[in-house]
């Protein structure tokens, strides 16, 4: 799928209205207590032939999620929308111009283990801009390419035991990076959508 194709689908209103709503997809209920509101930046980069993903991993001296990958973004403070979140997130994070991405709308929110409801927001931005990553933050940012999330045979489910109970989840293929949790389930609910094309 090259820009055009990308730009073309995320933009029809059908596309997010399709894609099916996302839990915690390795069966862990949320922790006792009340529902943290996130949002995350789902970046999708239009090289013209290429496109891509833009993805983080977090700093590896974090005290949660240290060295995971991830969106960028973060907790949704009282008063933002979750587009607000999203773009401020990503200013803080990579030095990302919050006037570059072109936002398509909202993916269904997913509600994580971890007690958090992330509101995923899709925006299209035209490559050829600089990122200043905050080394506070975010220990890197990379390119995940389209190609490979339109590969119906890419992501594979994976089981772990934590705290004495069987847990599933998705990973995507990477050469240097282990793409699961959170972030692999929304590329997933993504890859789908746009498979759908």
């Amino acid at each position: 799928m090259n820009a055009a194709a990308l730009r073309a689908r995320l933009s029809h209103p059908a596309f997010l209205a399709g894609l099916p709503p996302t839990t915690s997809d390795d069966g862990v209920l949320p922790l006792a207590g009340p529902i943290k509101p996130a949002a995350v930046l789902v970046p999708l980069i239009l090289h013209r032939d290429t496109p891509s993903i833009l993805l983080t991993r977090r700093a590896a001296h974090l005290t949660n999620h240290a060295g995971q990958v991830s969106f960028p973004g973060g907790r949704i403070e009282p008063g933002e929308t979750a587009e607000q979140a999203a773009l401020r997130e990503s200013a803080e994070e990579i030095g990302l111009d919050p006037g570059l991405p072109l936002l398509a709308g909202r993916m269904p929110s997913h509600l994580t283990g971890t007690g958090y409801e992330i509101t995923p927001i899709l925006g299209m931005i035209e490559p050829g801009f600089a990122l200043t990553p905050d080394p506070a933050e975010v220990a890197l940012a990379f390119e995940f390419p389209l190609a490979v999330l339109l590969d119906p045979e890419a992501p594979r489910r994976e089981r772990k035991e934590w705290k004495g109970r069987m847990r599933e989840y998705w990973v995507w293929p990477h050469g240097e990076h282990f793409i699961w949790g959170a972030t692999a389930t929304i590329l997933v609910n993504l890859a789908r959508g746009l498979r759908e094309a």
